[in-house]
């Protein structure tokens, strides 16, 4: 249902979609990033936008089911992108999250088979290409592009 979800939406440019994302930072200053069970790469969590949900709504919503984490206080806002090279249609909203709590992660399933904070100068094989840009461009080692 999902590949045929994504299929559709990969070929679709009058439908829009919007997502949150959470760059979340611990106290040693490493990221948080997930693995999907059902795509390749290492990524921010979040998620789609539901109709009628405010944003940071979402990405609380997202970030608690994926991580465990839970937002402490708002989250600043990093940049809003486009991700129209793979999705015609999809934007991206990218939030900086450093106050939060978690007292349990979720045990791996068919969503997020793994997460694992990551300090920078470490990060994982097969780190996304959006995800990588957005850590570059957010600790000072690239220029902003609106693009994902």
């Amino acid at each position: 249902m999902l590949t045929r979800l994504t299929s559709l939406l990969s070929c679709r440019a009058d439908i829009v979609t919007l997502g949150a994302q959470g760059l979340i930072v611990d106290g040693a200053s490493r990221v948080l990033l997930i693995r999907h069970g059902y795509r390749p790469g290492w990524h921010f969590p979040g998620g789609g936008v539901e109709r009628g949900e405010e944003v940071e709504d979402a990405l609380a919503r997202e970030v608690l089911e994926e991580t465990g984490a839970i937002i402490l206080q708002p989250p600043r806002l990093v940049g809003v992108y486009a991700h129209f090279a793979e999705y015609p249609g999809d934007h991206i909203i990218l939030f900086m999250i450093r106050h939060w709590r978690r007292d349990t992660a979720p045990t791996p399933n068919t969503e997020i088979a793994e997460q694992s904070f990551f300090a920078l100068d470490a990060l994982p094989d097969g780190l996304s290409p959006g995800t990588s840009r957005r850590l570059q461009e957010v600790f000072g080692r690239a220029e902003p592009s609106s693009a994902w």
